[in-house]
């Protein structure tokens, strides 16, 4: 098949070795041209998201080259010692590649089980796939099948029922922190779709004041109107840190947006009242030196693993149904993909028996002619009528044998038995 999954996620690398990746890719960027450079690889889909960064391609001859070449690449973005890709990315073949994709869309290989983000990132990067000419017949079968997928488990099981995104995580731990958070001043910086699921939970929560920041004014007055809060210019956050009791930072910058030093700054004129940040962006958008200062308390993304934990034996029951679904359609994509095998035999059977019959009308056009047209299409129909009777149960052992993988000898015999194997170079000739 030819299918490989190169990657890395939350389970493999830490933080400060994913936020290598996604630094070398800021927001709007992607290595997906550069991929598709690669001698080799025929086709390429590109995810990234804070907690995972994974590249599925087909490759055509020299697997084992294209696989080389792409990790020189991966290594040269990320700036990666050998050691680390050998220690923190994985790598999958053919099925074993396409089951993790289906688990990656159905949020079962997620930080947070059951979230409905992954999906929606999963789509955007296939439409930019899509947009690069990065994808054909193969990669296009199976991501639609992936979608296919995602959506029965989300259908057909109650995965998401329990499910919480990491924005509802860290407001549940913001809680844990205050007790509660009624009163409390939250800054949100970053106006995307994780800040707003974050002030959702803040408001259903009962916290007070809403301050919201993003590099795009508009935006944040977008979000600041809907939850009933105030905008403010994104070069006045760290100012504007010492009014906050949470902060909850979800941007794509490269670099540090919050720094030690202004946190340090925000708790004088605090007068040391406690400070909790909770840094979700990957990469970090707040200095970890910050969590040396007194009184502050600071959350990156890998760090709101335990609260996700406490919600996991809830969905185990219904983890087990979805990974069921999965295994089901991984051996749907199998049967559909070994037929692939034998389409070429079948394809050139109906055309040399399409041949025959034009053939065999051209021989008989002296007399055909004295027929009406309807009484020519008629006899038209009846010979293609007999031909695809006589080659229906030859085409039906052909795909049932690509089941078990033994299609190959029947193939054989049917291309020598109908001398197939002539037909290219006749074409050719011709």
């Amino acid at each position: 098949m030819k299918i490989i999954l190169l990657g890395l996620n939350h389970k493999t690398a830490p933080l400060e070795i994913r936020e290598k990746l996604s630094c070398a890719a800021p927001e709007g960027t992607s290595p997906l041209r550069e991929i598709m450079r690669i001698d080799g690889i025929r086709e390429a889909f590109y995810l990234s998201t804070c907690n995972r960064t994974e590249v599925f391609f087909r490759v055509d001859d020299a697997p084992e080259e294209a696989l080389d070449r792409l990790k020189t690449l991966i290594r040269k973005r990320g700036n990666f010692r050998p050691e680390e890709m050998d220690r923190h990315f994985y790598l999958y073949f053919d099925e074993q590649a396409i089951r993790h994709l289906f688990r990656v869309a159905s949020s079962l290989d997620s930080m947070v089980m059951g979230e409905p983000q992954i999906l929606g990132q999963v789509k955007e990067s296939y439409r930019e796939a899509v947009d690069n000419d990065a994808t054909g017949i193969l990669l296009n079968k199976i991501l639609h099948h992936t979608f296919r997928v995602a959506k029965r488990v989300r259908t057909e099981t109650g995965i998401a029922s329990h499910a919480v995104s990491v924005s509802y995580t860290a407001v549940e731990l913001a809680k844990k922190i205050f007790g509660n958070l009624a009163g409390k001043t939250v800054l949100l910086v970053g106006a995307g779709e994780m800040s707003e699921l974050a002030a959702r939970h803040l408001m259903q929560n009962g916290a007070g004041r809403i301050l919201v920041a993003n590099r795009t004014f508009e935006r944040s007055l977008q979000l600041a109107d809907l939850f009933k809060g105030e905008a403010i210019r994104f070069d006045d956050v760290e100012q504007r840190l010492r009014e906050a009791d949470i902060v909850i930072s979800s941007t794509g910058a490269p670099g540090y947006i919050i720094s030690k030093d202004r946190v340090a700054a925000a708790l004088h004129r605090r007068k040391n009242r406690l400070l909790f940040l909770i840094d979700i962006a990957v990469p970090r958008d707040i200095d970890p030196e910050a969590a040396r200062l007194d009184n502050v308390y600071l959350y990156n993304v890998d760090d709101l693993q335990d609260i996700v934990d406490e919600n996991r034996n809830i969905r185990r029951k219904e983890a087990e149904k979805a990974e069921a679904i999965v295994e089901e359609e991984v051996g749907r994509y199998r049967e559909w993909y070994n037929t692939l095998e034998v389409v070429p035999t079948i394809v050139s059977l109906k055309e040399k028996t399409a041949g025959i019959i034009r053939g065999e009308l051209e021989r008989s056009s002296s007399w055909l002619q004295d027929l009406r047209e309807d009484e020519r299409n008629h006899v038209e129909i009846l010979l293609s009528s007999v031909v695809n009777k006589i080659l229906h149960d030859p085409i039906v052992g052909l795909k049932e044998k690509t089941i078990d993988r033994n299609a190959k000898p029947y193939i054989a015999a049917v291309k020598h038995l109908f001398n197939l194997e002539d037909e290219p170079s006749k074409k050719r000739s011709e």
